[in-house]
């Protein structure tokens, strides 16, 4: 499973006082909540145990589509992964399945032009509670604010925070 989380460096009214991620590309928007933020995204790929396989982290505005492009994907074949709406793309799922032999299942929209049938629908859902929750547990451990006084600073600590997350669900198997 594979989705994408914030991690706000600060917000807009906050903006003018900050020394990093400043920039207008560093400047996301979180659908769940309604809002926007300046800092990062990590996008997660966890197993269905909720085990993070790969983590990277991308300026606040990169999209989900693109984020796509940018996993290793070393996984063995026949494998599927499941994604929300914000993974569609038809080109890179069938590069996928053509080239690495895995399945990109993303949730379909109303208009999608490669509707799923119900029972992949229910099985999508299913499995991307595991992601979901993995998110969670990430943001759990986070401080409301990280201080930190370079960009490099930042990444570490939020990275360290994801490895924190992983070791602890580890742990507690």
């Amino acid at each position: 499973m594979i989705d994408s989380l914030p991690v706000a460096v600060c917000d807009n009214i906050r903006i003018r006082r900050a020394k990093i991620y400043s920039h207008e590309e560093f400047r996301g928007y979180q659908a769940s909540k309604k809002r926007y933020f300046y800092g990062l995204k990590i996008h997660l790929m966890v197993t269905q145990d909720g085990q993070p396989v790969e983590c990277f982290l991308t300026p606040g505005h990169f999209g989900d589509v693109d984020a796509l492009k940018a996993y290793a994907y070393e996984l063995p074949d026949g494998s599927m992964i499941y994604a929300d709406k914000a993974y569609n793309d038809y080109e890179i799922e069938d590069l996928l399945k053509e080239i690495e032999h895995i399945h990109l299942l993303p949730m379909r929209k109303k208009n999608s032009k490669r509707a799923l049938s119900p029972a992949v629908t229910f099985v999508q859902s299913y499995h991307r509670k595991r992601v979901e929750t993995a998110g969670s547990l990430i943001e759990q451990l986070l401080p409301k604010s990280i201080h930190a006084v370079t960009s490099q600073g930042f990444e570490l600590k939020v990275a360290l925070f994801v490895i924190a997350s992983s070791l602890n669900s580890y742990l507690n198997l």
